[in-house]
């Protein structure tokens, strides 16, 4: 670390120039060959897997999306002559525009289109891609020819995954406010602009290069369409945060050494940015554990987010301490603020923490029960799907939801495909009988004709449930299908059936989830107790680490269900009670786990500090406690900021991660790191330290914080 940070000091202006110059050269190459999403469901080996494989396999020419163009006559029915005609010229220019490949007019024989009243009816549109590969030029296309038949007796709506992807979330606005608001955050903790754009120029050049290099790595990793807001959302809150960290104890320092800047640089790289490392590594190992559940899209957006998190580790390690070199007094010099030290060890933060030592029981016991009670909504956690119906009111895809679910039923909007692949094209014979079985099967509003591939061995069958996809009724449709119902009709001719659609697929995923989920947090605990472990020397630190950050990932997920699925309090997010997609719960615990790692770091970084230089662990706990009080604060508050800002984004997934990770960052800012931390550390007291001999020999060293090399730096710590 001292070696790097030396070499960049001497080549200041050498890094800061190549920073700009292979961002800019990152953006180009990216801006020339294009990003790829992947908006489409994979699970493999589940049955959902195998129908969508099937379908790709043996249905090649219908491999496309179909979207919906919904129409709703205000006055009179659809049919009606003017209505008639505007409907027929707008999906004749819309057939005859790229990558259509056919219209079914709601008019047309047998579509099954028009509702009972004739006031409502959909066309569909069939595109020759997936959603991921129509260009969204085509798609704005079809979506203004249908907005040229609307008429004041006409309303024209639009839904499906192409249209969701063209007005799909942009994570760029929310980074904006939340920029602005780690801006504000930065100035009134340095009360300096020059030190508060440090931290910013940091953040957002990693950050510019991780946008670039995950729509690069786009192309070669299936990439769900969240996963570039995910990283966004992330590497900015980090990325200000470990340079918010270095900044700060550069200024400690400069203002310790009478002004010398250069080995002020030197030390902070060696103690915040070496725990600065670890603690980028912990949020890293955390989140790539996602690979293990085999989830293509969900492993997409993991190595997003590990793009990001690594590079403004990158950026906090190279370009700050560049960026430091250059500014050199004018960020150091101290705030103008009289009776009140820029260590961040003012008089409350020691009184406070002298408070929590003296009451250590009741401040353990009163900690826990709150986060315990706020978790206690997770014991009704129940993992589902959302759709359009959880979109705002005002996207044309709501509309169309709501449009066709009053026309059509509330289960139009979520068929199910049972795809039924046959030994031998003579065994399709038996379709007819399994429809005709199917229509009689209770909560199955109408089941579509069979759809058959060219060899005539393989059906597709639309069925619709009599009640929206979100519900548990359809889920437990879905199951009583595929262990009663299927099996029996498909005996006779030992054929191969499978469900597939939105719902199937959901409660796949929810399955998989809920295997996986225990094993999945026992590798994150265990990884990241092991990095404890080694960097602390310490058996009391693992342990209270991986405890505590369990009891606030429990209380943000608690208060997630009890706000997104229950609906509490829901309409100051505008939002609408909706099952938790089970994406949530895996990435959630993965990612704040690592980011609650952050503030343990540091501040456990700190007591080691002064435990080793007071042998005192109760002077330890107060001084290291207080002296990071305010800048662990300061940091929380930016990550709040900026994840607050993507929670009140319009796309669901994007709002309940900003949500879930600003009340995590609190309750681990505010609860933990300064009321139950503290007190746990003052009843282990020397304990904290404790290492076996055997253990201590047995383990590679990894001291977060250097020792000092000169008298100087020993009078500074």
């Amino acid at each position: 670390m001292g070696r790097m940070t030396r070499w960049t000091i001497a080549h200041r202006r050498l890094v800061l120039i190549a920073w700009i110059v292979v961002v800019a050269g990152l953006f180009s190459v990216a801006q020339s060959v294009g990003k790829r999403t992947d908006s489409g469901f994979s699970l493999p080996h589940t049955d959902s897997g195998r129908a969508l494989d099937l379908l790709a396999q043996r249905f090649p020419a219908q491999a496309g999306d179909t979207d919906q163009v919904v129409f709703r006559a205000t006055t009179g029915r659809l049919t009606d002559p003017a209505n008639h005609v505007s409907i027929d010229r707008a999906l004749a220019a819309i057939a005859g525009l790229p990558h259509v490949t056919s219209v079914i007019s709601p008019f047309e024989a047998g579509a099954s289109a028009l509702s009972a009243s004739r006031t409502i009816g959909f066309a569909s549109v069939s595109f020759d891609a997936p959603p991921d590969k129509i260009p969204t030029a085509a798609v704005k296309a079809v979506q203004r020819a249908a907005d040229a038949a609307r008429t004041p007796t006409l309303e024209v709506e639009m839904g499906g995954r192409a249209i969701e992807k063209v007005q799909s979330f942009s994570g760029f606005a929310s980074s904006s406010v939340g920029l602005v608001a780690a801006i504000v955050v930065l100035l009134i903790s340095f009360g300096s602009l020059l030190a508060m754009a440090l931290p910013i120029i940091t953040a957002v050049l990693g950050l510019g290069a991780a946008v670039a290099t995950i729509d690069l790595v786009s192309h070669a990793v299936s990439m769900a369409d969240f996963s570039t807001e995910l990283a966004l959302m992330i590497g900015l809150g980090v990325g200000i945060d470990y340079a918010l960290f270095i900044v700060t104890r550069f200024r400690t320092t400069f203002q310790s050494n009478g002004g010398e800047a250069e080995p002020a640089i030197e030390i902070a790289m060696r103690t915040a940015g070496r725990a600065v490392v670890i603690a980028g590594l912990t949020v890293v190992i955390s989140i790539l554990t996602l690979l293990a559940l085999g989830m293509p899209s969900l492993s997409g957006a993991a190595v997003a987010s590990a793009i990001a998190v690594l590079l403004v580790l990158v950026a906090s390690l190279t370009l700050l301490p560049a960026l430091l070199a250059l500014t050199g007094a004018r960020v150091g010099a101290p705030r103008p603020r009289a009776g009140r030290e820029e260590t961040g060890r003012p008089g409350r933060w020691v009184r406070w923490v002298a408070l929590v030592q003296q009451r250590r029981m009741v401040a353990v016991v009163a900690s826990t029960f709150a986060l315990l009670a706020l978790a206690l909504p997770l014991l009704g956690l129940r993992l589902g799907n959302s759709d359009a119906g959880n979109d705002r009111p005002d996207q044309t895809t709501r509309k169309a939801y709501d449009l066709l679910a009053e026309g059509f039923g509330p289960g139009f909007n979520g068929p199910v495909l049972v795809v039924v692949a046959f030994r031998t094209a003579t065994d399709s014979a038996a379709t007819a009988g399994i429809v005709d079985a199917l229509r009689r099967v209770p909560d199955v509003a109408t089941v579509a004709a069979p759809r058959f591939n060219n060899a005539h061995d393989t059906a597709a069958i639309a069925l619709y449930p009599r009640s929206a996809s979100q519900t548990e009724a359809t889920e437990d449709l879905v199951k009583h299908l595929r262990a009663d119902v299927l099996p029996q009709l498909t005996a006779p001719t030992h054929a191969a059936a499978y469900l597939g659609g939105v719902t199937p697929v959901e409660v796949d995923l929810a399955i998989v989830v809920t295997g996986k989920l225990p094993w999945l947090i026992g590798t994150i605990v265990v990884l990241s107790a092991l990095l404890l472990l080694v960097a602390f020397r310490s058996l009391v630190v693992p342990l209270q680490a991986a405890v505590m950050n369990l009891l606030s990932i429990g209380a943000a997920l608690g208060l997630v269900q009890a706000v997104f699925e229950r609906g509490w309090f829901s309409w100051l997010l505008g939002v609408e009670p909706a099952p938790i997609s089970p994406y949530i719960p895996v990435m959630l615990f993965a990612v704040v786990f690592g980011l609650s790692m952050d503030y343990e770091v540091f501040l456990v970084s700190r007591v080691r500090e002064e435990w080793e230089r007071t042998g005192d662990p109760s002077v330890a706990v107060r001084e290291g406690v207080a002296s990071t009080g305010r800048v662990v604060t300061a940091a929380a508050a930016v990550m709040i900021a900026v994840f607050g800002a993507f929670a009140a984004s319009s796309n669901l997934i994007v709002k309940v991660f900003g949500f879930a990770m600003a009340i995590a960052i609190f309750l681990d800012a505010i609860v933990i790191r300064t009321v139950l931390l503290p007190a746990v550390l003052e009843m282990t007291g020397r304990l904290t330290w404790w290492l076996p001999k055997r253990l201590d020999a047995w383990i590679p060293r990894l001291a977060i914080e250097a020792p000092p090399t000169s008298a100087m730096e020993e009078a500074v710590r």
